[in-house]
């Protein structure tokens, strides 16, 4: 197990590698550039080309990219220019990251604590009325867009019945601030005012968040559950007389989790893409709408960051996944 976890790291490190790099060329390739945005309409020729010169943006890229490259692994990217002007990118970052880890974990606990048990029930009644109306289900939370779902959930429970609050991660309520995650927060100095108010802000946006995972999870859970409950060796262990709680959990959930442990990789992974719509819905804010409004801003030291910790979030839950796989079969660690 050691000597594959070593060898999956060895080929996270190569895989950030060259996502940096194609990053940053696919951001310096965009129009306009964070020398027009630091001039703006000031801009002239001369003070255009002494800024160029200053930034180090006349040198060839491979040049500007090793640059980079130190920078970032000695945590320097530079100050934000338009998503909090002048402030550091990494404090940026720090402090809007808890609030999209904390929207997203919820928004994945939601799609795996329904998708995975209603998937499965789904697949012991297969043709059955909870088998269908389960698959329609999951066919319009795949089909209905992210943000039309936030914005109706917002209209109906905190516009129309006012039962459930539609902006921000908390009221202006006097809390302490510890990890920057509010509900834990909350726990931890014991303001339970505090957890449950923060709490009451992540439903709505977290069910709007959680919808597509939901629907996936559920569908690839169905799927492999009716795929694996025909194999021969579910069959043997009905002939050994094995009662069906074992046969359940140790022959068809577990060969069936292989499938859907990647499934829940991949929607984690994918957490960030529906979270820039459902932030920017509710006010949320996360790194989502700092994305949003980098590429608004024209922030290319902010987009460069956040795309960058994007795709190493994402690398990462992939090496979980992978990990878990060698877990739950030990034939993969052999390979």
């Amino acid at each position: 197990m050691l000597r594959y976890t070593v060898r999956r790291l060895g080929q996270l490190v190569l895989v950030v590698l060259v996502l940096s790099l194609l990053i940053f060329a696919w951001l310096h390739s965009l129009p306009g550039g964070p020398v027009s945005a630091l001039l703006g309409e000031r801009a002239t020729p001369e003070s255009t080309r002494a800024l160029t010169i200053q930034l180090g943006l006349d040198q060839p890229i491979f040049v500007q990219y090793w640059k980079f490259l130190l920078r970032a692994l000695s945590g320097d990217f530079g100050v934000s220019l338009g998503v909090q002007p002048g402030a550091s990118v990494v404090d940026v970052f720090l402090t809007r990251f808890p609030a999209t880890i904390e929207l997203s974990v919820c928004a994945i606990i939601l799609a795996i604590v329904f998708g995975i048990p209603l998937g499965y029930l789904a697949a012991r009644r297969r043709g059955g009325w909870f088998d269908n109306l389960s698959i329609g289900a999951s066919l319009i939370g795949v089909a209905v867009p992210v943000f039309f779902l936030a914005f109706l959930l917002k209209y109906i429970f905190a516009v129309k019945l006012g039962i459930l609050p539609s902006l921000g991660r908390q009221d202006a309520i006097d809390a302490t601030r510890v990890t920057g995650f509010f509900v834990l927060d909350g726990l931890l100095t014991q303001e339970w005012d505090a957890s449950l108010n923060a709490l009451k802000h992540l439903i709505l946006p977290s069910i709007a968040l959680a919808t597509i995972p939901f629907a996936v999870i559920f569908r690839i859970t169905r799927a492999a559950v009716l795929d694996v409950q025909d194999e021969d060796y579910v069959r043997t262990a009905e002939s050994k007389g094995l009662t069906t709680r074992v046969i359940r959990a140790r022959h068809v959930l577990r060969n069936a989790m292989l499938p859907v442990v990647t499934t829940i990789g991949l929607q984690t992974g994918a957490l960030l893409a529906g979270a820039v719509l459902t932030e920017g819905v509710f006010n949320f804010p996360g790194v989502g709408d700092a994305l949003a409004t980098g590429f608004r801003q024209h922030d290319y030291p902010m987009l460069e960051m956040l795309v960058l910790v994007a795709a190493i979030v994402y690398v990462l839950v992939n090496l979980l996944v992978d990990l878990s796989y060698a877990l739950i079969d030990p034939r993969v660690r052999a390979k």
